[in-house]
C-alpha cells in the first residue's frame, strides 16, 4: 500500500513539475493582464469625464435621436449597437468596421436628455492604442492572431486546472501533526528566502485554490466550445446548449408600420421603457439588415454587471413581443443563468467592487504560482549534493 502510495506520489510530483514548467509563461501572462483588466471600467470612468453627466429631471431622448446625431459625426458609418447608461451615464453608438483589412471599432458618446454630442473615441484601428483593448489580446491571445493565441490559451488554461489538482496532492500533509500543519497553513516569514518562496507558492497557492479554479473554469468556458457545451449538459442535468438565435420578424405583416411618424426602434425602445423603468442601462442593435430581422432591447437590471438582464425581442413589422429560452435572468433556469453569469463571476463583478478586488488579488497570486514554482524547481537543482565521506567512499571502491 505504501509502495502505490509513493508511486502517485511521484507520478503527480513528475506531471505538476512538468506540466507547470511548459505551461509556466502563458499561465503568467494572462494572469496578470487579468489583475489590469478586472478594474477596467472604473479607470476608464475615471480618466475619461465624457463618460458622465449630469443628472437631469427629464427623460431620454429617443434612439433616433441619439443616432441622427453619432450619424453626423460618422458619416456613410453603419452603427452596430446603442447603449444608455444609468441616469449618470453617457449614451453611446459604436460603429464596427473594418479599415485596410483590419477592424475597427469607435464610439461616440452623447447627452441621454439632450442628444448632444459629447465626444468621438476610436479604440481598435490603424495608428489607434487602446491600453485595455492591449491587455484584452493578451489576455485572450497572448499578442498573436486569435486563431493561434487563443487555442494555446486554453490549452494553458486546462493545463492550470490540473496542476490546481496536482498542487493540492502535493499540498496535502502526510501526517496531519502540528509541525506539518503549520507547514501547510503558515507562511514563515522569517525563514530563508528558498522557505518564504517555497511557502508562497504552497500555502498561498492552497488558500487561493478554489477562487483560481473558478477564474479558470469561467474562463475555459469561451476557450472551448466542448467545455462550454458539457458544462451546460452537467448543470442542466442532460440538456444541450441551445444555439443563441434572435426569432425572425413576420414578413408577411410587412407595411402594417409604414406610415406611422414614430420610426419603429423608438416605438420599441419607449414600450421596453414601459415595462422597466428601474433598468439601469439598456443596448439595442440600431440596424435591421432585412425584413426578417427583430428588434432586440437588453434591458440591465443592476449598474456595473451584465448578468442580470431581461432581453427583448421585437417583431418590426407589428411590435409584437417574442420570448426565447432565457431571456430572462430571473426566469431561467440554472444552467442559463451560469451562461449569463459567466463573465461577471471571471472579473468578479457579479460581487462588485469586493468582488473585483477578490479577483485582482487572486489573478495576482496565479501569476505569482509560475514565478515561486519555477524557483523552487532551480532552488532544488542548485542545491550541492551531500558530500560521500572518506570512508565510505574507500568501501564503494573497495567493492567495485
Amino acid at each position: 500500500m505504501k509502495s502505490s502510495k509513493s508511486a502517485f506520489r511521484k507520478v503527480n510530483d513528475w506531471l505538476h513539475l512538468w506540466l507547470g514548467l511548459a505551461s509556466g509563461v502563458v499561465v503568467f501572462i494572462v494572469s496578470i493582464t487579468g489583475c489590469f483588466y478586472a478594474f477596467q471600467q472604473e479607470i476608464k470612468d475615471a480618466m475619461e469625464p465624457w463618460r458622465f453627466v449630469e443628472v437631469q429631471n427629464k427623460a431620454f431622448v429617443p434612439p433616433s435621436q441619439l443616432l441622427d446625431t453619432a450619424q453626423a459625426y460618422m458619416p456613410g458609418a453603419a452603427p452596430t449597437g446603442l447603449t444608455y447608461s444609468n441616469k449618470e451615464g453617457a449614451a453611446a453608438v459604436g460603429f464596427e468596421g473594418e479599415e485596410n483589412g483590419k477592424r475597427t471599432f469607435t464610439a461616440v458618446f452623447m447627452n441621454p436628455y439632450t442628444g448632444e454630442f459629447l465626444q468621438k473615441q476610436q479604440s481598435i484601428g490603424e495608428g489607434e492604442f487602446d491600453f485595455f483593448r492591449f491587455i484584452i489580446d493578451g489576455h485572450r491571445a497572448l499578442w498573436l492572431p486569435y486563431e493561434i493565441g487563443r487555442p494555446i490559451v486554453g490549452v494553458a488554461t486546462l493545463i492550470f486546472v490540473v496542476l490546481l489538482v496536482t498542487g493540492l496532492v502535493m499540498w496535502w500533509p502526510k501526517k496531519w501533526n502540528k509541525s506539518n500543519l503549520d507547514k501547510s497553513f503558515k507562511v514563515k516569514w522569517s525563514g530563508s528566502f528558498r522557505r518564504v518562496n517555497y511557502d508562497l507558492h504552497n500555502v498561498v497557492g492552497f488558500y487561493s485554490l478554489v477562487l483560481a479554479f473558478v477564474l479558470a473554469v469561467t474562463g475555459l468556458v469561451w476557450s472551448f466550445e466542448w467545455f462550454a457545451d458539457s458544462l451546460y449538459y452537467v448543470t442542466s442535468g442532460g440538456q444541450e446548449m441551445p444555439e443563441h438565435h434572435h426569432p425572425h420578424s413576420d414578413v408577411t405583416k410587412a407595411g402594417l408600420l409604414a406610415n406611422d411618424t414614430i420610426p419603429v426602434l423608438d416605438k420599441a425602445w419607449y414600450k421596453t421603457l414601459a415595462q422597466e423603468p428601474d433598468a439601469q442601462g439598456f443596448y439595442m442593435t440600431p440596424e435591421l439588415h432585412d425584413k426578417e430581422d427583430a428588434i432586440e432591447v437588453i434591458a440591465y437590471q443592476d449598474h456595473g454587471s451584465w448578468y442580470n438582464r431581461n432581453e427583448y425581442y421585437y417583431d418590426q413589422h407589428t411590435l409584437e413581443r417574442y420570448r426565447v429560452k432565457g431571456d430572462n435572468y430571473a426566469e431561467a433556469s440554472l444552467a442559463d443563468q451560469l451562461v449569463m453569469l459567466n463573465y461577471d463571476v471571471h472579473i468578479g463583478a457579479v460581487w462588485g467592487l469586493p468582488g473585483k478586488l477578490l479577483a485582482f488579488f487572486v489573478s495576482l497570486i496565479c501569476a505569482s504560482l509560475p514565478v515561486t514554482g519555477f524557483l523552487v524547481w532551480w532552488n532544488k537543482k542548485k542545491k550541492p549534493k551531500k558530500k560521500v565521506s572518506s570512508a565510505a567512499a574507500f568501501q564503494k571502491k573497495a567493492t567495485a
